[in-house]
């Protein structure tokens, strides 16, 4: 959410207020993309990641503030559970040896991060989802203790009116009711920004939406949750039903869920924040004493808080940002797809697939979202989701294939020029798109990796705890090695 939030009770009249002011905020952001100059010099490219820690069992440790407190880094904060930080990298060009550089900045705040935690008895373990984490680990207890996270578990849970059910249907079923959004803290994810222009922005949205398929196919890791071998990005489906504020009628009727795919494609980013104001209430109605068009008539710079604030509340896969630094407004595509880990390079990789494909689908002259309906887009995302490296798809003038077979065959090329394009040297993009390319080959991800050693410890006689402790103390120790999944021995 970015935000803190303290405010735990609001009135009718914090929400008329604060809906005039969402819309006042939408007024003045169209009129800034009409006519006002965004800070576009650069595609300047940004990182998130969120990161589990575990105790010497490899159980989940509740342990970040005492972390935190030490750390004294602003570029770590606090996530939903108090078994999770949030690292965001500081933004930077991808260009040249940038993706390299990201990847060395990486390997040295987490290494010094490791050691910090290890004072407090944790350790650091990047993974989709942690696969010793239990349904008696997600409580409301257990989240952290920012206000703000309790404020939207409140209103969320007033929303929906009911517990919250989780249904998640794989290799094995998982049906729990739950009285908090704990269970989402077992969502960590790894997240791509992109400034863009106005002018580019719905083109660069388009192209992430058109390739997240190719994304997950590749880059899933995420089988386990509370001891169930679900999808192989079960994040996805988790995120979705572990916030929804729907209840079951309101399903029915086909009122749209705060954690969305979208339902078309855009021909400019004010769609966006449009569809969120018009199909969405607040949930966290908190105004400022900002008055945006005001500011903009004066020759300032808006910052439209509640706009920003209930943007936050929706939680699309590849969401708008609008943002304010150094007294410059600009534009970004934040992609939320993929999960943590397994290792630095393989974030890294997953990385330069993103940026590569979504630069060369966004400037193609024909793109492909006017030969793709958005429903398939749809489709393939979900289909990889589930199956993850064997997924199928639709693409245009293919039919249905194998994602695995169309990176192969057509997408590494597409990422290598895409990358070309923003200027990355060769020998980076190759290496990078490379390990993308084992992982093809291979057919191994960080999802077939860890249900292939669970299934190798239970034939030798563990039960799925024992077992999935077992997978988890070799995953954390081969991820500090970098080497990249498609390498490791399944033990």
């Amino acid at each position: 959410m970015g935000k803190d939030v303290s405010e735990g009770t609001f009135t009718s009249a914090d929400r008329m207020r604060y809906r005039q002011k969402v819309r006042r905020c939408l007024d003045t952001f169209a009129l800034m993309l009409d006519d006002f100059a965004f800070d576009a010099d650069a595609p300047t490219t940004g990182l998130e990641i969120e990161i589990n820690l575990v105790d010497g069992e490899h159980e989940p440790a509740m342990r970040n503030l005492g972390i935190l407190e030490d750390l004294e880094d602003p570029t770590f904060q606090p996530e939903l559970g108090q078994f999770n930080l949030e690292l965001n990298v500081p933004p930077q060009l991808i260009g040249g040896d940038g993706l390299a550089m990201y990847e060395k900045r990486l390997l040295e705040t987490l290494a010094r991060t490791d050691a910090k935690a290890a004072e407090h008895d944790a350790n650091l373990v990047l993974i989709g989802i942690l696969p010793t984490l239990t349904v008696e680990h997600a409580i409301l207890d257990n989240l952290s203790t920012n206000p703000r996270y309790r404020v939207l578990n409140e209103q969320i849970l007033n929303a929906r009116g009911e517990h919250i059910s989780l249904d998640i249907r794989g290799v094995d079923h998982l049906k729990i009711e739950t009285e908090s959004i704990a269970p989402e803290a077992a969502c960590t994810s790894l997240q791509f920004h992109l400034q863009v222009s106005p002018e580019k922005f719905a083109n660069y949205w388009n192209a992430a939406q058109s390739v997240v398929a190719f994304q997950l196919a590749a880059g899933a890791n995420s089988p386990y949750l509370f001891g169930h071998q679900l999808w192989h990005e079960t994040r996805i489906a988790l995120f979705k039903q572990a916030t929804d504020t729907r209840p079951d009628e309101l399903r029915a009727q086909g009122v749209r869920p705060r954690v969305w795919f979208g339902e078309r494609w855009i021909t400019s980013i004010f769609d966006l924040f449009e569809e969120n104001v018009r199909y969405f209430p607040p949930l966290l109605p908190i105004c400022d004493d900002e008055d945006p068009l005001e500011v903009l008539r004066s020759g300032g710079v808006p910052h439209l808080g509640e706009l920003r604030l209930h943007n936050g509340t929706i939680y699309r896969w590849n969401r708008p940002v609008y943002d304010v630094m150094n007294g410059r407004p600009h534009l970004r595509v934040e992609n939320r797809v993929m999960p943590a880990g397994p290792t630095i390079v393989d974030m890294m990789a997953n990385a330069a697939l993103y940026y590569g494909l979504v630069r060369y689908h966004a400037e193609q002259d024909r793109p492909i979202w006017t030969q793709l309906s958005f429903s398939a887009a749809e489709d393939n995302f979900h289909a990889a989701a589930r199956r993850g490296i064997a997924a199928p798809v639709f693409w245009p003038g293919v039919g249905e294939v194998r994602a695995t077979d169309l990176l192969l065959d057509v997408m590494l090329a597409n990422a290598a020029e895409g990358l070309d394009g923003f200027g990355v040297d060769a020998a980076v993009s190759n290496h990078l798109l490379g390990i993308i390319e084992q992982r093809c080959l291979s057919g191994r991800t960080g999802a077939t990796w860890q249900v292939d050693t669970v299934r190798a410890a239970e034939r030798r006689g563990m039960d799925r705890p024992a077992a999935l402790r077992h997978m988890l103390t070799a995953y954390a120790e081969l991820s500090r090695s970098n080497a990249p999944v498609h390498t490791w021995p399944v033990e």
